[in-house]
């Protein structure tokens, strides 16, 4: 039997299904709210979003057949040439909406932390199973967080407040996994609480007003807090049923900014209501637990972290990203996984989609 008839025989379907659909609502949902009056570049931003889909799509294909096992012998090149990325940006990085996270190569730009999240995935899974022997040492996880902050400061530099902390996220969630006690956490927790007035003096005024909107919700409705006012109209409006396909009148009338991209589920949520809200979140949840059965039934110790790393990385992603759009959350920047606009994301998701993949078809094989 050839190998790409094996493949095709071996792939979870439904799995690939669950991705396929978010990465196909996702269109829709930027399709449909791009209103009549719109700019002719902001009705077009569907099609980008469905060539980078198709592009994702096409990139699983050698993920897939191709051992998971190859990322293991790869993991610190990639890890590597991500962190040279990111000073790249530093300097010749293109800017865009207040920040410079974007490298530029030709007409196509990418950007260079949303996929360190994965980067960072992967080399965490390889650095635990090489010492595996070794897990029960505090020391051993010295390291890790030195591997963590490093990415995390240049992305700060950016400032990319949501990716640094998806960072820190995905790599609390691995340490904890791995056996890490939660009582350092909390002792992190107190050095950060007692160093606050010292970090937000470093904040950019934005991000403070972020942080005041959400401590105090009716603070500047029409200036600072419109994103969020906005945004909460948005999906109470939607009630049980929602109003409709293209029927998002908050987003159509350009009411609500970044429809497309931090706040796309309150579009979602306008023309699907309750019901539609959570069928999305239900695709997740069972996307979230097939990667978490992989995670438990993996034979060896590599495929186990990267693929709970994978579930974090979603999991905290959606969590924080509908945390914001409804209002009990600060809005950090964090897009929602398959469903916001933007290449990176898209195809970072995808590649992790692509891994999970890999590790369901060779998962009795080591």
């Amino acid at each position: 039997m050839s190998t790409a008839r094996r493949a095709l025989l071996t792939i979870d379907w439904r799995l690939f299904a669950a991705a396929a659909g978010l990465a196909a609502l996702g269109v829709l949902i930027i399709y449909s709210t791009s209103g009549m009056h719109a700019s002719l570049a902001r009705r077009s931003l569907y099609l980008k979003q469905a060539t980078w889909a198709v592009m994702g799509f096409v990139a699983i294909i050698p993920l897939y057949i191709f051992s998971y096992r190859a990322t293991w012998r790869v993991a610190y090149v990639i890890y590597g040439a991500l962190l040279a990325a990111l000073v790249l940006v530093a300097f010749i990085g293109r800017s865009g909406m207040g920040a410079q996270r974007w490298l530029s190569i030709g007409s196509f730009a990418f950007q260079p932390s949303e996929f360190m999240k994965l980067s960072l995935i992967i080399l965490l899974a390889r650095y635990f199973e090489d010492r595996r022997e070794q897990l029960d040492a505090p020391r051993i996880f010295i390291p890790p967080i030195l591997l963590t902050l490093l990415p995390t400061a240049l992305v700060l530099r950016q400032p990319d407040l949501g990716t640094a902390i998806m960072l820190v996220l995905i790599s609390a969630s691995i340490l904890v996994m791995m056996g890490l006690k939660i009582r350092y956490f909390v002792l992190l927790g107190a050095v950060g609480a007692a160093i606050t007035p010292v970090l937000w003096h470093y904040l950019h005024d934005y991000q403070k007003n972020r942080i005041l909107v959400f401590l105090y919700p009716d603070m500047d409705p029409m200036g600072v807090g419109y994103h969020v006012a906005q945004s909460k109209i948005a999906v109470g409006s939607g009630g049980l049923i929602g109003k409709g396909w293209m029927a998002a009148t908050q987003s159509q009338l350009n009411f609500l900014p970044a429809n497309h991209t931090d706040f796309v589920f309150a579009g979602l949520a306008e023309q699907g209501g309750f019901i539609g809200s959570l069928s999305l979140l239900l695709i997740y949840a069972y996307l979230l637990s097939k990667g978490l059965r992989l995670a438990r039934d993996a034979h060896d110790l590599f495929a186990m972290v990267t693929s709970f790393g994978i579930v974090s990385m979603v999991a905290w992603q959606v969590v924080i990203n509908i945390g914001m759009v409804t209002g009990i959350m600060p809005v950090v920047g964090i897009p929602l996984p398959l469903l916001s606009y933007g290449g990176s994301s898209m195809l970072m998701n995808l590649l992790a989609v692509g891994l999970l993949l890999n590790i369901h078809r060779h998962r009795y094989q080591y």
